[in-house]
């Protein structure tokens, strides 16, 4: 087969992808079911996959339901996105030991022990420099990832996140190092969930590049995935697994469920001059009537899929024995985030959700060219009082005259 071609498989053949993918010392991460919920989990056999269950999302709401039928993949999006491996909520940056130099910690001057240097690894520019001495986290193996179900809006997220942290002149080297070298084995969505937009955004739900295999599960006489080829690597994966050429009804049928996806979108968001609207309205009412209601938790930023910032801390055993320097996710909903000598410079909720929307819709295209949102509903779903995004920029559209600001 080539870039392009497409098989139709059994389900019962996707246990030979995984075995193939652990042969080859990759680290399965798939759809799996734990805490009432679909979350992305080490996984090595097809029974780990959420057979038979769907989700129901609205607007705060997140249920677990069961199917009529044998679906694997018959779900939308859970709390999870891929960014937690790739990206994860907790970073060791370098540890230090006072062991490894006797009494008393090294002047800045003393030389790495040997340890540390034939294991350290270089650190990423975006990094705090390492002390001399001290031994970079890197000195542990970064595991080989290969994702399975990846949504077409996850795609969008993840090439968001690359353009973030690896196109500019400051690459993430810890990002750098766990994004290298992944297999991405992405998903046609069969089911919109209620808070989903990824059409507004023009991210999905069919996929259409970025992948090294794509799924589209059809669930007609027969139960069977039709599996396109996206690079020399998912070709070489794919050739093991029995099948049958795709033919043209297999590939009409494929089409016909993305289609009634992309008819079912839980949600929309008018895009059009959104970033003008946002800009010019730094003033609206609008902002004071969400502040009502948002609690300021950062649910929204941490299930978002495309969200990096970050803060660093550093620690200290109560022995005074180690030290550690961490990355840790942040949000700009907290008021530590904007700390500057004096005080936060959002001390307000309305000012940190708007930072957070309009940077998000708006000042995103600015830094990156993007938008910063790739319309999977997670920030919906995941609010505790149910604010919904597509709400609020439809709000100030309807509005009608602007409110500038500084």
């Amino acid at each position: 087969m080539a870039i392009g071609d497409r098989k139709v498989i059994e389900p019962g053949q996707l246990q030979q992808l995984l075995d193939a993918l652990w042969a080859r010392g990759y680290r399965v991460l798939g759809p799996t079911l734990r805490d009432g919920a679909i979350v992305y989990d080490e996984m090595s056999r097809l029974e780990q996959l959420p057979r038979g269950w769907t989700d129901r999302q609205e607007a705060g709401h997140y249920r677990l339901e069961r199917r009529a039928d044998g679906a694997l993949f018959g779900y939308a999006v859970g709390p999870q996105s891929w960014k937690r491996c790739l990206h994860p909520p907790v970073q060791a940056l370098w540890r230090l030991r006072r062991a490894d130099y006797g009494a008393a910690a090294p002047p800045a001057s003393t030389a790495a022990p040997p340890e540390a240097a034939t294991t350290a690894a270089t650190t990423a520019p975006t990094t705090a420099p390492t002390p001399a001495g001290a031994s970079t986290a890197q000195a542990e193996e970064t595991p080989r990832f290969a994702f399975l179900g990846v949504r077409a809006c996850e795609l969008a997220a993840i090439a968001i996140q690359d353009r973030v942290l690896l196109g500019g002149a400051y690459r993430d080297g810890h990002y750098e190092r766990r994004r290298r070298d992944n297999i991405l084995i992405a998903l046609n969505c069969s089911e919109a969930g209620g808070t989903c937009f990824c059409v507004s955004m023009q991210t999905g739900p069919a996929v259409r590049s970025g992948f090294d295999l794509a799924l589209t599960e059809l669930l007609r006489e027969r139960h069977e995935l039709l599996v396109e080829v996206g690079s020399e690597r998912g070709d070489e994966l794919i050739a093991g697994l029995q099948g049958r050429a795709a033919e043209e009804a297999d590939l009409a049928a494929a089409a016909q469920v993305v289609a009634r996806t992309a008819a079912h979108m839980g949600r929309s968001l008018q895009t059009g001059g959104l970033k003008e609207l946002l800009q010019a309205n730094l003033e609206h009412p609008r902002w004071d009537e969400v502040a009502e209601r948002c609690l300021s938790c950062a649910n929204c930023t941490l299930v978002c899929p495309t969200c990096f910032c970050t803060s660093v801390e550093d620690h200290t055993d109560l022995a005074g024995e180690t030290a550690v320097r961490e990355r840790r996710w942040d949000s700009c909903f907290t008021l530590d985030f904007s700390y500057l000598h004096g005080g936060s410079v959002r001390r307000q909720t309305r000012s940190r959700y708007r930072q957070w929307m309009t940077h998000k819709l708006a000042n995103w295209f600015d830094q990156f060219g993007t938008s910063g949102c790739v319309g999977c509903g997670r920030c919906i779903t995941w609010c505790p009082v149910g604010i919904d995004i597509t709400a609020e920029a439809a709000a100030i559209r309807d509005s009608g005259a602007a409110h500038g600001g500084p």
